[in-house]
């Protein structure tokens, strides 16, 4: 069944369309929510929160984008909207430790780590509009209309945000094993 077809399913109340298009979406809806709030337990409650509003809005969408592109933004707003409530966000927990299974992979994991932990370290504003912007595509417009800010505010924060990304991962190349490291990160 088309995606359309399981729209239009959902509006009229049918509870198997709605889980149909949750499957189809839950894992972005989550992932970028997480990005934003850094906190996988905050990040779960609010993709709840965002499904809800999107079954109950629903109704609204008229088609003029993809339904991801839709959700996406939705699911953006309802993480930024509990950002601005919450004087600070809580740190995130550490991700459990993997098993090593190749040294390639172990790379991958220390990256991602790396990355994470660095991201994590942003002050708020840089770290909404890099995963914004590089990480979710979003155009400096969209960026501002989203942040009450101007465009230049946006490309402003993103050029300090990746700046401060790169003094923080700087360390963890340095204690690696020399320029092979550095060039995989």
């Amino acid at each position: 069944m088309e995606e359309r077809d399981l729209i239009a399913s959902a509006k009229a109340g049918e509870r198997w369309a709605m889980g149909e298009l949750y499957q189809l979406h839950a894992h972005r809806v989550y992932t970028v929510i997480r990005r934003l709030v850094g906190d996988d337990h905050l990040a779960e409650d609010l993709s709840q929160e965002a499904w809800i509003r999107a079954f109950e809005k629903l109704h609204l969408f008229r088609g003029d984008a993809a339904l991801g592109t839709w959700l996406y933004r939705l699911a953006t707003n309802v993480a930024l909207n509990r950002l601005r409530r919450s004087a600070r966000r809580r740190p995130v927990e550490s991700a459990a430790e993997l098993p090593r299974v190749t040294r390639a992979q172990d790379d991958v994991i220390v990256t991602r780590r790396v990355l994470s932990q660095a991201l994590d370290q942003l002050p708020p504003g840089y770290r909404k509009v890099l995963v914004l912007h590089d990480v979710e595509g979003w155009t400096h417009r969209d960026i501002a209309e989203s942040l009450g800010c101007s465009p230049g505010t946006s490309k402003s924060q993103l050029h300090k945000a990746r700046a401060r990304m790169r003094q923080l991962i700087a360390p963890a190349k340095s204690g690696s094993d020399g320029a092979q490291d550095e060039a995989r990160l």
